[in-house]
């Protein structure tokens, strides 16, 4: 079985989407500068993109993610081409979901890992966010690694990753592993407790 690993590109700040975040405005007014690491950036930014993409068996994410990003993923879901099923945790399916999609609509977490689990085999389980679905998880203890890409950018508002009062408990971690470029400070922490 491979490991649940967080991944998510965050503001230095600490925010995970800007301001003013809709279907229309997936990531916020002018927060799509978070995955510019991954479009725009170097030679190393792309090699550590692929490497993290080729070990994804299945890859889980909230409705509100899903919801703000279906106009852009389509069918073929966040991974693009790959097809990497994604798990949306969700109360309901969409009315319409793409044709021939990718996507799988769970009621909780827990069931949504154990479908991915099942899916990945004895590949990778991507948790991508929302900033709620992100906490369920590390709250729960269902997290094997984080991965934050750090962008060289300060938000000031939007949808915080952490803050004040989600967990009762302390989460130790090992590491961290740094990469950094030009367009990010790729970090990889093991969770310990």
């Amino acid at each position: 079985m491979g490991s649940v690993i967080f991944d998510i590109s965050m503001s230095l700040d600490g925010f995970i989407a800007a301001s003013g975040m809709t279907p229309e405005v997936g990531m916020g007014v002018g927060g799509e500068v978070l995955h510019d690491w991954a479009f725009a950036g170097g030679d190393r930014d792309r090699e550590l993109l692929e490497q993290a993409g080729a070990r994804l068996g299945a890859v889980i994410a909230g409705r509100r993610t899903y919801d703000n990003s279906i106009t852009w993923w389509e069918a073929d879901g966040p991974t693009g081409p790959a097809r990497v099923p994604l798990f949306v945790v969700s109360h309901g399916e969409p009315d319409s979901v793409p044709h021939g999609g990718v996507y799988t609509f769970v009621g909780d977490i827990r069931s949504a890992l154990d479908a991915a689990r099942a899916t990945a085999g004895d590949a990778d389980v991507g948790i991508m966010g929302g900033a709620d679905i992100a906490r369920q998880f590390l709250r729960e203890g269902l997290v094997d690694e984080i991965s934050i890409h750090l962008v060289p950018v300060i938000f000031g508002s939007g949808t915080a990753l952490f803050g004040d009062g989600w967990i009762d408990r302390h989460v130790r971690l090992d590491g961290p592993e740094v990469v950094a470029t030009d367009a990010a400070t790729h970090l990889r922490y093991r969770v310990v407790t």
